[in-house]
């Protein structure tokens, strides 16, 4: 899970604090003026109030599942448990399990502003937690002799671990929906030379769900004029000599240094002792393009943070789980999706002639070619009418797309606008051809047609979904396709695959980009 979706390589906290401690500031370095207090708390105490939130939901869903979990297993009257030679109540038990829950929870830091609202992090850090809690209360009992039955404790963390995250994301959709509408933002200064200002004013402005709003940019070339930031302006309130001040005068959260200013370390260091009378936190923006979270590590050594970058991994024990996840998914799957078969099959050949699954040859991992499964949405002698279609292509870069393709049938129609046509695949998975999630699966003509550094998709197996499917589909530019598949390449994980795996179904209820 580690955020599927690339995003800004930030280093350093996300806002947190107290108000700003406003500084006079002199008229003629020409700040903007301070916000209305309604923007300024939105900024300034979104994460206490989300915190907040947060900490009553946990408990509550907590108590649920404990009690639900105590109730289900021995009854309203409850038992009783030895310990040693005492008497205690199993309610008294639970209460124990419930209290040390809630504490794990905040000692990971999970309703931390640094994790929340972002990314597979905080689901990660919920199930670590409740993970560990029971983990640790096993050994405890076992050690105490607390005569505790299995059933209950076998009960008590999925139940729990379920509601959490369920709880989790439905306060994420409220969170993303509320930042739409500017609220719940990190109120951000940008600093560093124009060009770095802009890349990542627009980073920021193009992730709905980045936690920041920039309100002003520093140039070294002084105030005065805009930089651009996605779809808006953004004025340029100071020189990188006064941006502490600007910073307290705008009450701003966080200030962002991008790239390397001039002063290079030695002003970082003096930014850094500036701000500490402001509520402002320092982040540093690294331009490590398409490099997730995951595989930046820090380590200081005598003084000197190191930022090491974790090379990418095509073999180990990592693609023996996602090969085990894949096969356990596609085979309770095919069993259950038999109906669904056997009904689009019936559909297709009451419709037209012809073949049910339609067998084409693609390139696979290291560039094995296999014959992909898909069912048959088009007339029976598709291909042989290719050549007269082609200058109607729509499709970006080596891909061949029509809108309106005149080869699809009706019933075609409406499997590739839910995905249907794609079921078959799951074949392909189960025998190893493919993977649940991973790259598009390229035509020989395309591969042929690759320039050397897009050989990189060819690293691990295609997917039946991934990147692509999940953030555009069709109407992506073939370079944004390319860099959506090699960030997935030499980024991928186990929770990241599972939360595509769900935005997956997202996107089936609601086609974007599927003709």
């Amino acid at each position: 899970m580690t955020n599927p979706t690339p995003r800004l390589p930030l280093i350093g906290p996300l806002p947190l604090g107290r108000r700003p401690k406003l500084r006079l500031v002199d008229p003629a370095t020409e700040l903007t003026p301070r916000p209305s207090a309604y923007a300024q708390a939105s900024g300034l105490r979104w994460a206490r109030q989300y915190r907040a939130r947060l900490r009553v939901t946990d408990v509550g869903i907590i108590v649920v599942a404990v009690s639900v979990a105590l109730v289900a297993r021995f009854g309203v009257e409850g038992a009783q448990a030895s310990i040693g030679s005492l008497r205690a109540d199993y309610w008294a038990v639970a209460l124990l399990i419930a209290a040390t829950w809630v504490a794990t929870l905040a000692a990971f830091h999970t309703r931390d502003s640094r994790v929340v609202g972002i990314g597979a992090s905080e689901y990660k850090q919920v199930a670590n937690a409740s993970a560990l809690t029971f983990g640790m209360l096993a050994i405890a009992f076992l050690v105490f002799q607390v005569d505790i039955a299995r059933g209950f404790f076998i009960l008590a963390l999925p139940l729990g671990v379920v509601g959490l995250l369920l709880e989790r994301w439905l306060w994420r959709k409220w969170l993303l929906h509320q930042r739409h509408f500017g609220h719940y933002l990190a109120r951000v200064i940008v600093v560093g030379k124009r060009d770095d200002v802009e890349y990542v004013a627009n980073q920021i402005d193009e992730k709905s769900g980045a936690a920041y709003h920039v309100v002003g940019a520093a140039l070294e070339e002084g105030t005065g004029g805009t930089v651009n930031a996605g779809d808006h302006e953004v004025p340029v309130v100071a020189d990188l000599d006064h941006v502490a001040e600007a910073a307290a005068a705008m009450g701003v959260d966080t200030v962002i240094v991008a790239g390397h200013p001039q002063g290079g370390s030695h002003y970082i260091r003096n930014l850094g002792w500036e701000l500490e009378g402001t509520s402002a936190e320092l982040v540093l923006s690294s331009r490590l393009t398409d490099v997730a979270g995951p595989r930046i590590h820090f380590r200081p050594v005598e003084g000197l943070p190191l930022i090491h970058v974790e090379i990418p991994q095509f073999e180990g024990g990592k693609h023996v789980l996602k090969r085990a996840l894949d096969v356990a998914v596609c085979g309770v799957a095919i069993v259950l999706l038999m109906p669904l078969l056997a009904a689009v099959a019936i559909a297709i050949r009451a419709e037209s002639p012809g073949a049910v699954i339609f067998r084409q040859e693609r390139v696979g991992r290291n560039g094995r070619t296999f014959p992909m499964l898909k069912f048959r949405s088009m007339v029976p002698n598709a291909e042989d009418h290719l050549s007269v279609l082609r200058d109607l292509n729509q499709g970006s870069g080596l891909l061949f797309k029509i809108k309106d393709d005149p080869r699809v049938t009706r019933v075609g129609r409406v499997l590739r606008k839910y995905s249907l046509d794609e079921l078959p695949q799951l074949w392909n998975v189960l025998v190893g051809d493919m993977s649940l999630v991973g790259p598009r699966p390229p035509l020989p003509a395309e591969v042929r047609g690759y320039e050397n550094h897009v050989h990189r998709r060819l690293y691990i197996k295609p997917g039946l979904t991934g990147m692509w499917q999940v953030n555009g589909r069709s109407d992506l530019s073939w370079e944004e396709s390319v860099r959506l598949d090699l960030y997935y390449v030499e980024n991928w994980s186990l929770a990241g695959d599972l939360m595509i795996i769900w935005r997956t179904f997202k996107v089936v209820i609601h086609p974007v980009g599927a003709y």
